[in-house]
């Protein structure tokens, strides 16, 4: 079992991801969540908060659209403040810089795109070390996978294409490769890691062409970080030094019949996550982080409760398993309605700016946490040589 409270990139097991969108929708609104959340103005609160709950590390985003206000022009009062939050809370952060928005002036098919996107990674890189003396750890495009089919591909949001994700996949790998050049360039230390989906497509009732599309379309899960690695389309630039934490985002509904319903847990066709723990390490040999992981309402410690205890056997098995995220940990408004969506540890704040904690998923939390910790006894305690008799 590896753990990750000592070692340089997290320095706790649990993290709690606080939702960064800031996309345009269909209809051209862009929202940002870290706003409209309150996370950006309450942040040092989050964390001290987090803190008391034994989570000591986070996922959280800058927004590139309000920090480059021009071309090559950067403004660093929207990220600055969250920061030095940090800093002085002791809390470790996994930054994303890309969590689906861009500046309004670039056009994300463009080679400009790349570019603008690697001198803005470099540019943040050069604040957080000026800022801060840890290793830092960078996301540096969220989701490439699912932004793809929903940006590219349905047109859900910015760039509301259709048809086209293919092509917008292989861009975002492009500029996913860019950044980390770039950031390494300004500090070598940095550490990298992926959120990609990871899911199981069944094929259910269907002729050999459904079975054949069905498995296909489960290895899409695969292809951004396939290309990445240099794995695929190696002309792309790819390389396997790219990858570095693999990391996975899982949610009750990531699994479902080829073109039909949502597998339930407990069915038969449903896989066991820690089985899709080891597939992942298997095709790429690094550790894995559950990037995202997370369910609404009563859901929220059941789902807590399956997904450790997945963590467990992964562990149990051989699969380095660094760390689970649960995201979003603060409640927050739906991207489409505004519907305060209940999934998080803390509450949307008050007039006051003050959250609660949903009581059943702390104690669901505290629960895993003690039994993380016996685990780790255990294991401690069975690698010792037996004394001579």
């Amino acid at each position: 079992m590896i753990s990750l409270d000592n070692a340089s990139a997290f320095g706790s097991f649990f993290l709690g991801g606080f939702e960064c969108s800031s996309h345009r929708r269909s209809d051209g609104r862009r929202l940002d969540l870290l706003a409209s959340t309150g996370h950006d103005r309450l942040a040092g609160k989050d964390y001290r908060l987090l803190s008391q709950h034994g989570v000591r590390a986070v996922r959280d985003g800058l927004r590139w659209h309000l920090i480059e206000t021009a071309p090559s022009r950067y403004e660093w009062d929207s990220f600055l403040p969250m920061l030095r939050a940090a800093n002085a809370a002791g809390t470790r952060v996994i930054w994303d810089l890309c969590h689906y928005g861009w500046p309004d002036d670039l056009d994300i098919w463009s080679p400009a795109f790349i570019d603008r996107f690697a001198q803005f990674s470099a540019a943040a890189a050069r604040v957080v070390m000026a800022e801060s003396e840890d290793v830092p750890v960078y996301c540096p495009v969220n989701e490439m996978s699912f932004w793809a089919w929903a940006g590219g591909e349905v047109g859900r949001f910015n760039p509301c294409a259709h048809g086209r994700g293919v092509e917008l996949k292989r861009q975002l790998v492009r500029a996913t490769i860019a950044a980390i050049d770039a950031i390494r360039a300004v500090d070598p230390r940095a550490r990298f890691i992926t959120a990609e989906p990871l899911i199981h497509v069944e094929a259910g009732l269907g002729d050999e062409e459904h079975v054949r599309r069905a498995h296909a379309y489960r290895q899409t899960q695969f292809e951004a970080l396939d290309i990445l690695s240099g794995a695929k389309e190696p002309e792309i630039g790819g390389a396997p030094e790219y990858l570095d934490i693999v990391g996975l985002n899982y949610y009750p509904d990531n699994q479902w019949y080829h073109g039909g319903t949502t597998i339930p847990m407990g069915h038969h066709a449903y896989r066991s996550l820690h089985e899709m723990l080891a597939e992942a390490h298997g095709r790429y040999r690094r550790p894995l982080l559950i990037a995202e992981t997370g369910a609404e309402g009563s859901g929220r410690p059941a789902w807590l409760h399956y997904v450790c205890s997945e963590v467990h056997a992964a562990l149990d098995a051989g699969v380095p398993v660094e760390g689970v995220c649960l995201y979003p940990i603060a409640d927050y408004p739906g991207w489409d309605n505004e519907r305060i969506c209940r999934v998080g540890l803390l509450s949307v704040p008050d007039a006051k700016g003050q959250r609660t904690v949903c009581p059943r998923l702390a104690r669901e939390l505290r629960h895993q946490q003690a039994l993380l910790a016996e685990l780790r006894a255990f294991d401690a305690a069975s690698a010792l040589p037996l004394a001579a008799e």
